[in-house]
């Protein structure tokens, strides 16, 4: 995970105030051209008021408009502390642990929590995969006593997209037929690009949609056939399915996604882990 360090963390953002000057300064700048008079200058912080003013017309810039922060009575330090732990912790932050080390309710742990998760969400976005693509479904909640094979009362389904080396792309489908997953994949994946999936049969005319297409056969347990197999991205479910389990016990369907974005958001960093956070925090 980041190599950003707890006492670094503090060094930097000692209190609100240096997380203020930073927010303000990677939105708008300390200083530039007043959005109000045009005129070049500084902006000055306004006693009592989380804002900036204009040197010369003392025009009013809010910098935590528009941000998770807004309308927040939390302190701008504790939520710079909770995107440091939802950096630096491999499995996730579960609410209590916010709760605890932030020394605020659960209720408003709980929000803080899923404010981040969309955030990372957010920052991560959705961009186009190609190359070798592995391409698989998996399901999530609920129970399946006795039952082989795919799908179960109560459970979510989640679709996912990797690029071999790259990123990692998911979402959660009404189900797993060909007409739901076909045009997902067309839509985030580069025509011609290498895609291998098991032997499910909604990826069975992915050859004829333009795409190199190979299958490995679980139900014969076959896990590799040449450069083909989807083991990077049961390795990422594996990874998913444990932290939920592990760390946060159980996950609503309704809030599914957010969890699925930030756990996308830490494996597409994961080759600059010492810029995890520093991206969070400048991507304002």
């Amino acid at each position: 995970m980041s190599d950003y360090t707890i006492i670094e963390f503090f060094d930097s953002f000692p209190d609100d105030d240096a997380c203020l000057d930073h927010l303000m300064g990677v939105r708008f700048g300390l200083s530039g051209s007043c959005p109000k008079c045009g005129r070049e200058g500084k902006y000055h912080r306004i006693k009592k008021l989380p804002a900036y003013g204009c040197q010369w017309c003392g025009h009013h810039i809010h910098p935590m408009v528009n941000t998770p922060f807004e309308k927040s009575r939390t302190s701008l330090r504790k939520w710079y502390y909770a995107m440091y732990l939802f950096t630096t912790c491999r499995h996730g932050v579960p609410a209590k642990e916010l709760q605890r080390q932030l020394g605020v309710t659960y209720k408003c742990a709980w929000r803080m929590g899923h404010e981040i998760r969309k955030y990372m969400a957010k920052v991560d976005g959705d961009s186009g995969l190609g190359g070798h693509v592995e391409v698989d479904e998996t399901y999530i909640g609920g129970k399946r006593p006795g039952k082989r094979g795919r799908g179960a009362a109560g459970k979510t389904v989640v679709f996912g997209m990797l690029e071999r080396d790259g990123d990692v792309m998911t979402k959660v489908v009404p189900d797993a037929k060909t007409k739901t997953l076909n045009p997902i994949i067309e839509s985030n994946v580069e025509k011609a690009s290498t895609i291998s999936s098991d032997e499910w049969h909604a990826y069975k005319n992915l050859s004829k949609q333009g795409y190199q297409h190979g299958t490995v056969e679980h139900g014969k347990e076959e896990y590799v056939n040449g450069i083909h197999h989807v083991n990077s991205i049961e390795g990422f479910w594996s990874r998913l399915k444990n932290s939920i389990r592990g760390t946060h016990v159980h996950v609503s369907k309704k809030y599914l996604p957010n969890y699925l974005g930030e756990f996308e958001y830490r494996y597409n960093m994961r080759k600059s882990p010492k810029w995890m956070f520093e991206r969070l925090l400048g991507a304002f």
